[in-house]
């Protein structure tokens, strides 16, 4: 008989490990986004690790900005940021407090509220591709940077984001690769970690120069 997923919120020492730690161990927990219309469920299934100032491909690579800032504070707060001028990344902080590191979150599958995710998503051919992808995901939660800094380990029942144990992956299933679309030194890196063979899994794709118009 399996388990039922474990309903406790994850604690803040959790969060407070090397970033190396923490992302693998991401994969099988429960992220709850509470919304106006509703809880949304994910079961989290593909994560990336950024090292700040060890790492070439981290937001936090060259120091403290008003964009990263979250980045640099107190682990298990949520750094949501903009790109391309048109998506939200969700990131979890990690670490101590003052050294900026953060996991992507990449992809997850619906397991409650797929309903109004659905609304959020209307070009996903399934329930699958509901948040596969990290835009992919963010949209389908509601996440933007009216939520970067919340504390993803508030005893607020309402919070509008938890991280709960889940189920967690044990480390002999958990595949790890080339972060996805990172150029530079910071593209070797081993650092995006997924459950195989998940359907939400979203597909590996190297960097990519963005051509000018």
């Amino acid at each position: 008989m399996i388990a039922a997923p474990d309903r406790t919120p994850l604690p803040r020492d959790f969060f407070d490990r090397p970033v190396l730690d923490v992302a693998p161990d991401l994969l099988g927990r429960t992220l709850v986004r509470r919304t106006p219309d509703g809880p949304i469920e994910l079961r989290i299934t593909e994560v990336e690790a950024y090292d700040g100032a060890n790492d070439p491909g981290s937001h936090a690579y060259r120091g403290r900005t008003a964009r990263n800032s979250v980045m640099f504070g107190q682990p298990g707060h949520v750094y949501v940021y903009f790109t391309y001028g048109m998506w939200h990344c969700m990131n979890l902080v990690c670490g101590e407090e003052g050294r900026a590191s953060a996991v992507l979150l990449r992809a997850g599958e619906i397991t409650r509220g797929a309903e109004i995710a659905r609304k959020r998503r209307l070009s996903a051919r399934n329930d699958k591709e509901l948040a596969k992808g990290p835009a992919r995901l963010a949209t389908a939660l509601g996440v933007d940077r009216s939520l970067d800094g919340t504390d993803a380990c508030a005893a607020d029942p309402d919070s509008p984001l938890t991280v709960l144990y889940g189920t967690s992956t044990p480390a002999d299933q958990v595949r790890t690769g080339p972060r996805t679309g990172v150029s530079g030194p910071g593209g070797i890196h081993p650092w995006r970690f997924w459950i195989p063979n998940d359907p939400t899994v979203s597909p590996y794709r190297p960097h990519t120069p963005r051509r000018r118009t």
